[in-house]
This record gives structure tokens, C-alpha cells and sequence, in this order.
């Protein structure tokens, strides 16, 4: 019996059904490995597109109504689905739209490419994106993991976010409520989904903001892979010693040798040892088991317990 079998049998509804009850937009047993950047996992067995706040405010309400699990998917950057695929209802948010509020915020929808809130900050000469140049994802996942880099964070500059509730409440809060911290945000702990956020920036030369963000993505180029990635793995360790305040995962992998392992179609890049690629062959399960490796062998040397970055979505052994 498939994911999609099993969901529906449990609810006691056929397709037909579910389509009555969540639109014409509900597609079944969606391949999820084209959603994210590893390329892996298999089918959600319900997926639908929300391409404003209340359609994805509505398919809330009816998953919660029915006790049908769901999850909230953005750029599928920082995401491995199971190979089993995810027997719920993922909602695909993408909302839309980049606008100035006044001279110095800008409101977007949370299904905007991070890149594109980052190429339209600079085009209004406002800095304090430059950070996240070369980040991919969506804005909506990186506020929800309050993503950063080169001492940047897009918590730093969210002045109030529109939400969605558990109960398919739609809200605005101001950023206090995030509770933001490294790669961190309350929004992991309540579930609620980024609708729209507006972010307050800073008026600077548009010249100095476009070499910036160049040397940045230049960086990126040298240092990460052109391939099948999430990007670094595990989170730095904070320590106030270090530069930016956090000790890099990555010195500690590098020293237990990570960058000559590898776990099926899985290893690690060569070029940075916190980072797992997908050769073109790899299973979720072969990422997973390979990240489980690289914890166990810092953990052994360090004593040092390695938290992941990457969100799990299914179940894994």
C-alpha cells in the first residue's frame, strides 16, 4: 500500500474528495525530489501550491480538520525528504511580490527567491542583504531559520511578519515574536508559516552594494559546490573566541578527516567538509547515514555533539 493509500484509507476519503475539500490544485503522490536542492526522497502523497496567504490559511484549516499531518515547503534548500516520501499534505507557499513600503522597507511575499529580495534591495540602493547573496531558498524559509552568513542575518532586519496559525489564523507580528537566534527562530517551536515579512534596510551607494554582493557570490563560487547540495550540514558551534561568534563546523570536520568519506552516492566535498553532495546516485538514506558518521566521529574527538541544519522531512531508520 502506497503513502497516498494509506492517507486516504486512514481518513476514510477517496480523491475526489480531498479535491472537494482542498481545490483543483491538489496534486497526489507529488515527486518531492524536484523540490529540493539534493535532489532526493520520495513522493508527498498530497501537494498543493498556495500562491496567497488564504488558500494556504484554508488548506491549513482542512488538514487540521481531518488530523492530516503537514509541512510547510519553501526553496527546498535546507530540506531531505525521505526516500519513503511523506505521507501527509505539503503545502508549497508561493506568495509573491517585492514593493517598497517607504524609503527604506520593503515587504515581500514569503515565496520569493532569496536572491531575488536581494538583487531588488540592491536596485533600490538599500544595503543590508548582502549576506544573503548566493543563499538559495525562499525568504519565507529563511526567516523561519533565520538564515545568515558573513555576520548577517535576515532576523536583523525583519521589522513584522504576517503569519499563519496552526489554526489557520492569519497574523501580524512584530520581531520580537520570532525570537530570533542562530539559524534559529520561534517559528520552529509554534509552526506557524510566513505569509509576507517586511524588512527595514539601509540607504547606501548602489555601486558599493553591487561589489559587494559580487565579492560575496565570488566567495560562494570558490568555497561551495555546483552541485547537488544543501549547503553546510551542521550548524557552527557558537564561542565568542571565534570570528562572528561561532566556531566553524567545519574546522572540526576537517580535522577528523570528513572530507574522505562517503556513504553510497553520498560524500563529502572536497572542498569544504561541511558540506554533503550528491554525487547523482544518493538516497536520502545515504546522505542521512553519512551526516550520522560525520557526528559520531566529531563527537568521539571533540566531544562535541554536531546539530544539523537541515530540516528531515518522512521517516528515516
Amino acid at each position: 500500500m502506497n503513502s497516498l493509500d494509506r492517507t486516504t484509507s486512514e481518513l476514510r476519503l477517496n480523491r475526489a474528495e480531498l479535491t472537494r475539500l482542498f481545490g483543483d490544485g491538489l496534486e497526489f503522490d507529488k515527486p518531492m525530489a524536484q523540490f529540493t536542492s539534493f535532489r532526493t526522497g520520495g513522493p508527498a502523497a498530497l501537494f498543493l501550491r498556495a500562491r496567497t496567504g488564504e488558500e494556504a490559511a484554508h488548506a491549513v484549516l482542512q488538514a487540521q480538520r481531518l488530523g492530516l499531518p503537514f509541512f510547510l515547503l519553501g526553496g527546498g534548500s535546507n530540506l531531505l525528504v525521505s526516500d519513503l516520501g511523506y505521507d501527509g499534505l505539503v503545502i508549497k507557499m508561493d506568495v509573491r511580490g517585492l514593493s517598497c513600503v517607504d524609503t527604506t522597507t520593503i515587504e515581500c511575499g514569503a515565496g520569493e527567491d532569496l536572491m531575488a529580495l536581494v538583487r531588488y534591495a540592491a536596485g533600490q540602493g538599500l544595503n543590508g542583504m548582502e549576506f544573503a547573496a548566493g543563499i538559495w531558498g525562499t525568504v519565507g524559509g529563511a526567516i523561519y531559520g533565520n538564515a545568515g552568513a558573513f555576520g548577517g542575518e535576515i532576523g536583523d532586519v525583519v521589522v513584522d511578519l504576517t503569519l499563519i496559525s496552526q489554526d489557520g489564523k492569519i497574523t501580524t507580528v512584530d520581531r520580537d515574536y520570532c525570537r530570533f537566534g542562530y539559524r534559529d527562530s520561534y517559528l520552529k517551536a509554534s509552526h506557524e508559516i510566513v505569509v509576507s515579512a517586511r524588512l527595514r534596510l539601509q540607504p547606501g551607494d548602489p555601486a558599493a552594494i553591487e561589489k559587494k554582493i559580487e565579492e560575496i557570490l565570488e566567495l560562494r563560487v570558490a568555497k561551495h559546490p555546483d552541485q547537488l547540495t544543501a549547503g553546510c550540514f551542521f550548524k557552527n558551534i557558537p564561542d565568542p573566541k571565534e570570528p562572528y561568534g561561532k566556531l566553524p563546523a567545519g574546522r572540526l570536520l576537517e580535522q577528523i578527516g570528513a572530507k574522505q568519506l562517503s556513504v553510497g552516492g553520498a560524500k563529502v566535498f572536497e572542498r569544504h567538509a561541511n558540506i554533503i553532495i550528491n554525487t547523482g546516485t544518493a538516497s536520502a538514506a545515504d546522505i542521512c547515514a553519512l551526516a550520522a558518521l560525520m557526528k559520531q566521529k566529531v563527537k568521539e574527538r571533540f566531544g562535541i555533539e554536531l546539530q544539523e541544519e537541515v530540516i528531515k522531512l518522512g521517516t528515516f531508520k
